[in-house]
């Protein structure tokens, strides 16, 4: 095969892919994570930390697998990946009615989702109550809860950029060749919900300036560097993106309504509004120089 595919922001060449085969056929008990890593290790696929991008490598994998370019081994432990969070349990029942104001809100604070339990709380509360219910997020992430008083009011998840995306990449100025350079360090609020019974005025967008004045950080500790721009994309018919507006965000655009995997028009989605929102004042020069 001589045509060039790309797979979660990576060229794969015949040869890549003839090598990948290669290596599901040499040891055919390594299951999907190993295989991942060794695929990584073979093509030098790394994060800026020097890591390997196995999340990456197992997502492009498993869409060549989808179109039908390898054959995968079968998941050794049913993990359900691309299948609805079916763990739903008491821990995310409605909770007390909260409809203070905001500034009336004691102890208002960010959790990291940084171990099991808190992670399987996170997929159940997006599961449930989001309107998009619960999808692994792509590539590098990081995940809150946001809470008050030991209750949970909110949840933000953020993950890799879209790959491509013309209003965002004109505001932005840079060419094919440094978005392929710096995309990491863009990243996507991927999923944002306040619970049903929480009508605090104002919380939305407090919890976005809260998140915005410490991702940085956070995501430097966990992946050894520094995003410089958060995007967000969200659903116009739908909603107004008062909250992020509120928040200082910025509106670029909108999307064609076109899947990222998309290629021949064929799955239309809906309409988006794009919202761009810098955590560097400098963040253009830094992206395009």
């Amino acid at each position: 095969m001589s045509q060039t595919m790309r797979y979660c922001g990576r060229d794969f060449t015949g040869a890549d892919l003839d090598l990948i085969r290669q290596l599901i056929a040499e040891i055919p008990r390594r299951n999907r994570a190993q295989l991942s890593r060794v695929v990584c290790e073979r093509l030098s696929w790394s994060k800026p930390d020097g890591g390997l991008k196995e999340m990456s490598c197992r997502v492009a994998m498993l869409r060549m697998h989808r179109d039908g370019l390898i054959t995968l081994p079968e998941p050794r432990n049913g993990n359900g990946n691309g299948q609805p969070y079916r763990r739903i349990t008491r821990a995310t029942d409605s909770g007390l009615p909260i409809d203070l104001p905001v500034e009336q809100l004691s102890d208002l604070r960010l959790q990291v989702v940084d171990d099991r339990r808190t992670s399987h709380l996170w997929n159940e509360y997006i599961q449930r109550y989001h309107y998009l219910g619960y999808q692994p997020l792509p590539g590098a992430q990081l995940r809150y809860l946001a809470g008050s008083q030991g209750q949970i009011l909110a949840l933000l998840g953020f993950g890799a950029a879209a790959w491509k995306l013309a209003p965002r990449d004109r505001w932005i100025g840079w060419s094919a060749a440094q978005r392929q350079q710096r995309l990491h360090l863009l990243i996507n609020n991927a999923r944002f919900l306040i619970l049903p019974w929480i009508t605090s005025r104002n919380l939305a967008s407090k919890l976005l300036a809260m998140a915005a004045r410490r991702v940085t950080e956070d995501w430097g500790h966990r992946y050894g560097y520094r995003p410089v721009l958060m995007e967000t994309f969200v659903e116009a018919e739908r909603f107004a993106g008062t909250c992020y507006r509120a928040a200082n965000w910025t509106h670029v655009g909108q999307t064609r309504g076109r899947g990222k995997l998309d290629t021949r028009h064929q799955a239309p989605l809906p309409i988006k509004d794009i919202w761009l929102y810098p955590l560097d004042k400098k963040c253009r020069r830094t992206l395009c120089s």
